[in-house]
């Protein structure tokens, strides 16, 4: 539909552009419903009374996904990825999909998260995201562990959503409020990979260390902190950390949805990156703090 758009907005909601009024798109609407993994969306108010539906949004960087579900389009395409790099050209199952051939003796991948199966937790409220777990005659020969991070945002995008959900033609959509939760990556996100890694590496099941799926918008920002240029490896191992990272593909006509694209694939040294999170290039100094300090209170030298 023809609508005067922001340049703050929302980009998706239930996986279509927020002035998408096609039956399929405005079903989910309807249904509350999530298109990538087909359970109900997760994005509601505090009282459940109201499903958002929103995927994504923009950024002064770009558009950016605001939630993980969004990057298991294409029947967990990225999961895919990541099993066919750390596996080879072993059959690839959810855990529903597993339960039909659990009897089959080849070889298979089985997928353990949230929307398959249930996630994998452990001691202290540690949970890892995704398990890849490789079968073979009915015994675990090893696996792999996927992180998948969005980003949050601030404030909100209320008005602009009650704006595409009762559009009309010619609409002028109110900007969208939100900002981005920047400060979650180091306060959150990079201190939750690391750990984890660790955790993995620890593990004589563990060969392909850990993977990290992550839109591209976002993983720059760890590069802020831990630099564009930490030394890469090439070989998988138990302490690596590989990311892949991916985008939002070219925007589509009424009634289809965006592709997730793959953007870089990037392999790391655990201890690097740890390294690189403590004392990294970007690490504010001494003096900017004895700075900073001064003038909150009001101090000249």
């Amino acid at each position: 539909m023809n609508v005067q758009r922001p340049q703050n907005d929302i980009v998706e909601i239930f996986g279509y552009a927020p002035n998408d009024t096609s039956t399929v798109c405005r079903s989910l609407w309807t249904l509350g419903a999530c298109p990538f993994v087909e359970t109900p969306c997760s994005k509601s108010n505090h009282d459940k009374t109201i499903v958002y539906g929103t995927c994504s949004v923009t950024t002064r960087f770009g558009d950016c996904v605001i939630c993980p579900n969004r990057l298991y389009a294409n029947h967990f395409a990225t999961l895919k990825e990541v099993s066919a790099d750390a596996f080879g050209d072993v059959p690839f199952y959810t855990y529903q999909e597993y339960i039909q051939h659990r009897s089959d003796p080849t070889a298979c991948v089985v997928a353990l998260g949230m929307h398959s199966g249930h996630e994998i937790k452990l001691q202290q409220s540690c949970s890892m995201d995704w398990v890849l777990a490789k079968i073979e005659n009915a015994r675990l020969v090893e696996y792999t562990g996927i992180e998948v991070q969005s980003i949050d945002i601030t404030n909100n995008y209320r008005d602009n959503w009650y704006a595409y959900k009762n559009i009309s033609e010619n609409a002028i959509i109110p900007r969208s409020e939100h900002g981005m939760n920047w400060a979650n990556v180091h306060k959150r996100l990079i201190p939750q990979i690391i750990r984890k890694s660790l955790i993995y590496s620890r593990s004589s099941f563990v060969n392909s260390g850990l993977y990290f799926i992550v839109p591209d918008i976002v993983y720059k920002k760890f590069e802020d902190i831990i630099g564009s240029d930490i030394p890469l490896v090439r070989e998988k191992a138990p302490d690596v950390i590989t990311v892949h990272t991916y985008a939002l593909g070219d925007k589509v006509s009424e009634g289809r949805i965006r592709e997730i694209v793959p953007v870089r694939k990037i392999r790391f040294k655990m201890q690097d990156f740890s390294d690189r999170f403590v004392t990294g290039p970007n690490l504010p100094s001494a003096e900017e703090l004895d700075a900073a300090i001064r003038n909150a209170l009001g101090l000249i030298g």
